[in-house]
């Protein structure tokens, strides 16, 4: 997209993997669920079999956009005693065990209660590569654009079905790394097929100048990966990832996300 430069590694491994591969697979989970230490193992262990890129959730006490097995999940981490700064704990201890871009996914009222520019230095110090910030759109976005810039993270925003061409447009100039398509209306969460409406909402953006676009909410199988890297350059995956965490601990999340990267291998 016109917003990303070379510098991204985010941009850099999605592009890789779609050389390499039928594209790239994000895998979504969020820290301090169950605990702390669980989660870094957990984001640690989906890297090392098949995810490419780890988007890694806090914990909000307000989580408009996430649908009930997340939610259920960061109300657990924050009744365990989750806080803000044990998200930057967690990705330095990650990006210290695995080699894999860590995002962070964070609602906006966080960052700016912590201070944007103070964030933004804690996350390089900690290793991050950016921020996915779904409830921030680009022209409300001034200090986080600035303070990104100035320390080189990844920012990645959402498109949704309902995006006018304008606000599809916006996103993509602002965006580095890529342009979150969020599938369908509402909130996420695995659901038996994905909505055609995200194959129309990525062509869209194609039209709009996106290089880099990854669609999540509602991915939950490898047929439905392969199926989104047809047209996507990255397909993401959230509550099936975070179901198996909390369904079978550690072990069982590894087998999902290696079950699930089998739909990123090219089809001959």
């Amino acid at each position: 997209m016109s917003g990303t430069t070379s510098a991204s590694r985010v941009a850099d491994t999605i592009a890789q993997r779609n050389r390499d591969a039928a594209g790239a697979f994000i895998g979504y989970l969020p820290a301090g669920f169950p605990d702390l230490q669980t989660s870094i193992d957990a984001a640690v262990a989906i890297a090392e079999n098949g995810v490419d890129i780890i988007e890694l959730g806090l914990p909000y006490s307000d989580p408009v956009m996430d649908g009930t097995v997340i939610q259920a999940a960061t109300q657990k981490a924050l009744a365990s005693g989750f806080r803000l700064r044990d998200g930057f704990t967690a990705v330095r201890e990650i990006t210290a065990r695995v080699d894999v871009p860590v995002l962070v996914m964070t609602y906006w009222n966080p960052v700016v209660q912590y201070g944007v520019d103070r964030f933004a230095d804690d996350l390089v110090a900690a290793g991050g590569a950016g921020l996915i910030t779904p409830d921030l759109i680009p022209d409300e976005g001034a200090d986080w654009l600035a303070a990104s810039e100035r320390a080189g993270l990844d920012r990645v925003f959402l498109a949704a079905p309902s995006s006018t061409e304008a606000r599809l447009r916006q996103a993509v100039e602002a965006s580095r790394g890529f342009v979150y398509a969020v599938s369908t209306m509402g909130i996420t969460g695995a659901r038996s097929d994905v909505d055609a409406a995200a194959r129309s909402l990525i062509a869209r953006l194609r039209d709009v100048g996106a290089t880099s676009a990854c669609v999540g909410v509602g991915i939950s199988t490898a047929d439905q990966v392969a199926e989104v890297l047809e047209y996507a350059d990255g397909a993401i995956v959230g509550s099936a990832l975070v179901k198996a965490l909390a369904d079978g601990g550690v072990e069982r999340v590894a087998e999902v996300a290696a079950e699930l990267s089998k739909g990123t291998a090219k089809a001959k």
